[in-house]
């Protein structure tokens, strides 16, 4: 049970807040109606904004629109003028223009091609719009009057520019192939930077807006010009240095030139040593004779074209270059190919003349002519892989005509051999040609003198034997099958020697000479393989064939020595009258010895008569001939003395013991020496 106090307490606090709960409840009825009055005051306030903004909608739209009309007019209006401004300005470009394209480029190259832009895009417009009007005709006349002062401008730049390559620099860059740091430095700058600038701009515009290719003609023309000369000149410089001073100079490099250069040859291009071309008839005397200024000028035009062939590839090279920069990418080709024609054609026709020349040669027997083919030869396949490499995209006519010049040479050169080789086993047999002496004969030292020209191009003599070659090796050629060709062309050329001799021999009625003969010639043969190393060329198919010279020699010396046994008999112990000491000679036996003595000196002083006007030229077989007479004619003679030079045999002892033996061996001594 709640007590009654409290139990009022809590009704008395229960209706309080009953009190307040009643009192929100009238609050939130007040702020309702409020609301919802304010309400119906803004649904008024927009329904009544909501009307005017439509009203000025109706109003604003139409003068938008209006508006916008005005604008687009105005846009048209400047469009049209623009337009106008544009078109009345080809309609100025003729007077505009005139003056600069009647002036012509000339140091003004920018502002006339700028022009020409101008022209052409008034032709453009013309065609276009109004292809009746008089200014298309004025505007046209002044473009293909602008595109002819650029043809011509073009013309002249190339003209007045384009110089001939020197001589001496042309040395520079052939002997700069040698000389890696050297070889940076050479380059040959045809036109200036400025000059090649101006003829690029002009050579584009001509391709692009021009449509001409005629420039490329004017082009090829004007630098074949100069390319050709350049080559001219180069042989031209060797000429004058060959009539002056005899040897052409050029420094390696021009930033070390001296004032006053020590001068000395010029190494032909891929060489490693100059070569002489001797003529054959100098083979035993010295070069001084009237022959050496024909055999100088004959080095000199090998060296010429040598040096001009290796010229031409270098220059033509550098054209390309330049070329390159010029002339149009798909032009390229075309035109270097009409570009080198000229020179291309001089250098092949100059080796052409060279081949006819040693044609004619080989039909005179005159093979110092036909040896001028080896060394271009050789040098003319060292250059061909450069020259294909330049030649890449000409024609097939262009790129043959190299390999035609090279197969005639070698066709020429194997004609040249095998001639050689005939004519040395047919050489005839002339009497009054025969040395007297015994000495080598001029077939030997010729036939020895050019196999010996050989040793310096022994690949191009191999290569040219092969080139007759029909068999299936021939097809499979290296350097080992021209070596064994070459070997075996030598040791052709050398039995067709040795059986010519043979029968030269035969001329001489004294065996002795004859054999003194064939010793000399075989003993210059010999050693001269020997010191020439063509003896290792020779062993290459012959190995015996030192030996067999060896045995040869010493035959001949064998058959020389028999001609002294007519006077050595007459000292022999054979049929000798035996006595005893003290007992008197008969007449007959007396007469017998005077006999053998008067035999030995009228023998003795003959022989030494007649040997002495004969030559051994090689000191150390003359003395060994010498020394092995003296020792066999010494022995007989000093025994023969020995047993009868105290026997009475005769009251005038004087008049048969003429010569001591020191004497003999004295008057054997001076055998073979037509000085003493």
């Amino acid at each position: 049970m709640i007590p009654p106090q409290e139990a009022s307490v809590r009704r008395r606090e229960i209706e309080d807040k009953l009190k307040q709960e009643e009192e929100t409840l009238s609050f939130i009825r007040d702020s309702l109606e409020k609301s919802d009055q304010l309400t119906k005051n803004m649904v008024s306030i927009l329904s009544s904004f909501e009307s005017r903004l439509m009203k000025l909608e109706n109003s604003i739209i139409p003068v938008h629109k209006q508006t916008e009309n005005l604008q687009r007019l105005q846009e048209n209006v400047e469009k049209t003028l623009s337009c106008l401004d544009h078109v009345i300005s080809y309609y100025h470009v003729a007077s505009d223009t005139e003056k600069i394209i009647r002036e012509g480029p000339t140091g003004r190259l920018e502002e006339y091609l700028g022009c020409m832009a101008k022209i052409q895009k008034a032709v453009e417009y013309f065609q276009d719009n109004n292809p009746d009007s008089p200014e298309l005709n004025r505007v046209k006349f002044l473009f293909e009057r602008g595109k002819e002062s650029l043809e011509s401008e073009f013309r002249s730049l190339m003209t007045r520019h384009s110089k001939v390559v020197s001589p001496v620099l042309i040395l520079d860059l052939i002997s700069g192939e040698d000389d890696m740091e050297a070889q940076d430095d050479m380059t040959l700058d045809h036109l200036s930077e400025n000059v090649l600038h101006d003829v690029i701009r002009i050579s584009r515009w001509l391709v692009e807006y021009g449509r001409n290719q005629d420039f490329m003609n004017v082009y090829y023309q004007i630098r074949s010009s100069q390319l050709d000369r350049s080559i001219k000149g180069l042989k031209e410089h060797f000429r004058k240095s060959n009539s002056s001073s005899g040897v052409p100079y050029s420094p390696a490099i021009p930033n070390k030139r001296k004032d006053t250069p020590t001068k000395k040859p010029v190494k032909r291009p891929g060489h490693e040593h100059d070569f002489r071309v001797k003529h054959l008839s100098e083979a035993l005397n010295d070069k001084h004779g009237p022959l050496a200024g024909r055999d100088d000028m004959l080095d000199m035009e090998i060296d010429a074209y040598i040096h001009c062939v290796s010229a031409f590839v270098k220059l033509a090279q550098s054209e390309y270059q330049l070329l390159m920069d010029i002339i149009p990418e798909h032009h390229q080709k075309k035109t270097f190919d009409s570009l080198i024609q000229d020179a291309l054609d001089g250098l092949m026709m100059e080796g052409e003349n060279i081949v006819s020349v040693a044609r004619k040669a080989i039909i005179r027997h005159d093979y110092s002519a036909v040896l001028t083919v080896f060394p271009i030869l050789r040098h003319l396949k060292q250059t061909k892989p450069e020259f294909d490499q330049v030649l890449q995209g000409t024609a097939a006519s262009t790129k043959n005509k190299l390999p035609g010049l090279i197969t005639s040479m070698e066709t020429i050169g194997a004609k040249a051999l095998e001639d050689f080789a005939d004519n040395i086993k047919n050489d005839p047999d002339k009497e009054y040609n025969m040395p007297k002496d015994g000495t080598v004969h001029e077939l030997t030292s010729n036939a020895i003198l050019f196999l010996q020209q050989l040793l310096d191009f022994q690949e191009t003599a191999g290569a040219m034997l092969a080139s007759q070659e029909t068999s299936s090796s021939a097809t499979s050629y290296n350097s080992e099958f021209s070596k064994r060709l070459l070997s075996t062309y030598i040791c052709k050329v050398l039995g067709n020697l040795q059986l010519n001799l043979l029968s030269k021999s035969k001329v001489y009625e004294d065996p002795a000479l004859r054999a003194i003969f064939l010793h000399n010639n075989y003993n210059y043969i010999l050693k001269s393989l020997e010191k020439s190393e063509l003896i290792h060329l020779v062993a290459v198919t012959q190995k015996t064939a030192e030996r067999s010279y060896r045995d040869h020699i010493e035959q001949q010396i064998q058959t020389y020595q028999r001609s002294w046994l007519k006077v050595t008999d007459y000292i022999s112990e054979k049929n000798l009258p035996v006595f005893q000491p003290g007992v008197k000679l008969r007449d007959k036996e007396r007469q017998m010895i005077k006999e053998r003595f008067k035999g030995f000196n009228d023998g003795l002083e003959e022989l030494c008569k007649i040997q002495k006007a004969w030559a051994i030229p090689d000191t150390e077989q003359r003395d060994k001939i010498r020394q092995a007479q003296k020792t066999i004619v010494k022995e007989n003679y000093g025994a023969f003395l020995h047993r009868y030079a105290s026997v009475p045999f005769t009251k005038n002892p004087e008049k048969y013991i003429k010569y001591r033996v020191e004497q003999v061996a004295d008057m054997i001594e001076r055998l073979f020496d037509t000085s003493a």
